[in-house]
Parts: C-alpha cells; structure tokens; sequence
C-alpha cells in the first residue's frame, strides 16, 4: 500500500534523512516540543486537563503547530500522551499533575486483561481529526506521529503508575511469562493500532517511545520485549512511512531495537552517535542526542557541543537531530530556536 502521508512531504529533508538519503542540511526537532516550554502553550491549555486537551482535534493542531511557527523546527510532533490509546479503550486512568499517569486499577491478573479490548479507528475519531487538521496547516513540514511502546504501557498498568525500579513490572515478566506476553501482545497491538491511524490520516513518520525499556538487560529485553515492540511497529510497514524507536538508558540495546523492524534508532545522551551508529549497523538512520540539561549551559559551551553531534552525525547512515530525551519544561525557548538554526547553518551541504 503506498503512503499516505502529503507527497509534498516525501522530499523534506526529515523523511529523507529517515530514508539514509542526501539532505541539504541536518534536519532538527525536538521531543516534547509541542508545548512544555512554550507560553503560547501554557495560555492555550489553561483551564484544560492533558486527557481533555488531546481529545480537542482545533487544540491539538494548535499545540503542535506552536514550536514550528516559534523554532522553525522540521517537523511536527503529534501533540498526545502516551496513555491516550488506553484511555480510548475504556481503561480508568488519568494523568496527575506532577506524576504523570496513575491506574485505577493495576492489571496483574489474567482476568485483568478482559478490560484491555483491542483499539480501532472508531475509538480515536479525534486524533484522525487532529491530523488531518494538521497536514492541511503545515504544508510541506512533515507530521510525526506516536505512540508508546508495549513495555513501557505494560509498566504503567502493571504498577498503576510510575515506577523508578519497576518491581512489580519485572516480578510479573519473570513470574508470570504467560501473562505477560498476552498483556504485552494487547499493548501491541493498541500501539500498532494508534500509529496506523495517524499514518492513515497523513502523518509522514511515525515514532514508537519505549521510555523505560532501558531498565532491562538485553537478554529481558529480546525474549520480553523486542517482539512486542516489532509487532507495534509491524502494523504500519504496508504504509511506506519511516518508523523510529527511541529508548532512555538502551545503550546496550541499541542493536536489538533496529533490529525491530524501524528505519531510525533514537539515541539518548549518553552514548555518542558514531558507538551509537556502529553498534546499530549501516541499515539505520540515527535519531538525537543532545543532552537536555544542556540546554541551560551558557551557548559557546552549548554551540560547540551542538556542532560536534551535527559533525558525528554527518558519519552516520542518516542522522535527525534531537535530543537525548525530552525538552526540559522551564527551559528558554529561545535557545530551542538558536539550536535549531545553529544545525541548519552548520549543516548546510
């Protein structure tokens, strides 16, 4: 099935950077761009629950339009949260202010799974909404899509919130494999699922946050993990948009999360891209890695380390500039901007 994502969009430089082919400069953006920093966000959200706000397909767009008109980053991300698809679904969770998702009731049963349907089209209307908003507003400027990876999910309904050690998480997979695996194959394809319909509505790329998966060995994570997540990402290979997977502390699982089935791998900050890109091999574009603490350094310490990844970027298959994790919510707006006109001015071919 050919993409369906804007044709216009195939030649940016993102989708081709993606693609490990030629760009006439280092294409940026930045997770968590679309809103944390922003005023204009803050203004727009006021009085507006998370959950709310991503059901509100006019709100959405705005929010995700914001840090492109601001940083003239290259593309959009999707403004959502990882929880929405499971939220659609039925599941009674919420997201607190300073916690990040809570579960109302934690599955760690069998049984718990009978209230984790599969999700459709029908369930989301609004995020089909959403896109096609978007890709109509932003033109030649590709939309990324998202959504959260099966381990990561599989963390937050097992423990009922979030987890620093994950001990019930891991208890369950080593426990109970069984169980796990079926709930994990649920996740997948939700995720699946929620990224197919973003890519049907016109997303040009598609990302798949396995933002915990680094507290795994690499032998956890092959048998109880890499599956999971090659299925999710499976669910839009017929489409043609270029998949990444991006991971906080998997450095030692880089190898084994390209070998998922995405195009590019996201790197955090504490490996450099070229181990990075060497451990990956030469079939993968790579995705980051400035550190987001640095973002408050003073800028000639900052612009050297921008231009040092732009350069180890440059020796890679493909690079997308980002950084090693999400964008801080009290940092400056302003040095988003700088950063991101600092990587196309030292990155111009």
């Amino acid at each position: 099935m050919p993409s369906l994502a804007p044709p216009r969009t195939r030649s940016s430089d993102l989708v081709r950077a993606a693609r490990r082919e030629p760009v006439s400069r280092t294409p940026v953006w930045f997770m968590r761009q679309a809103g944390r920093s922003l005023p204009e966000y803050r203004a727009v959200r006021e009085g507006t629950t998370m959950l709310e706000a991503c059901t509100r397909p006019e709100l959405v767009a705005e929010i995700t339009v914001q840090p492109v008109r601001r940083h003239g980053v290259d593309a959009a991300i999707f403004f959502s949260d990882i929880v929405v698809p499971l939220k659609a679904v039925g599941l009674d969770l919420d997201i607190v202010a300073g916690v990040g998702p809570v579960v109302a009731e934690p599955i760690r049963s069998r049984a718990d799974l009978d209230r984790l349907p599969e999700l459709t089209s029908e369930h989301v209307p609004y995020i089909t909404d959403a896109v096609r908003l978007l890709v109509a507003e932003l033109g030649d400027t590709p939309l990324i899509g998202f959504a959260g990876a099966p381990f990561t999910l599989a963390s937050y309904l097992v423990e009922g919130g979030p987890s620093k050690n994950h001990v019930r998480t891991k208890a369950l997979m080593h426990g109970d494999p069984d169980l796990w695996h079926a709930l994990c194959d649920r996740l997948a394809q939700i995720s699946g699922a929620f990224l197919r319909v973003q890519a049907e509505a016109g997303a040009s790329v598609v990302q798949l946050f396995d933002s915990w998966v680094g507290a795994l060995s690499r032998a956890d994570y092959s048998r109880y993990v890499q599956p999971h997540s090659a299925k999710a990402l499976a669910a839009v290979a017929d489409l043609d948009v270029p998949r990444i997977h991006f991971g906080v502390g998997t450095g030692e699982l880089l190898p084994l999360m390209g070998a998922t089935g995405a195009e590019v791998v996201g790197v955090d900050y504490r490996v450099s891209l070229t181990d990075a890109s060497d451990r990956i091999g030469p079939d993968h574009a790579v995705q980051g890695n400035l550190d987001p603490a640095l973002l408050f350094a003073p800028w000639d310490v900052l612009r050297d380390i921008v231009v040092d990844i732009v350069e180890q970027g440059r020796r890679t298959p493909g690079h997308i500039f980002n950084l090693g994790h999400g964008v801080l919510p009290d940092v400056d707006p302003d040095v988003l901007t700088r950063v991101t006109e600092l990587v196309h001015e030292v990155s111009t071919r």
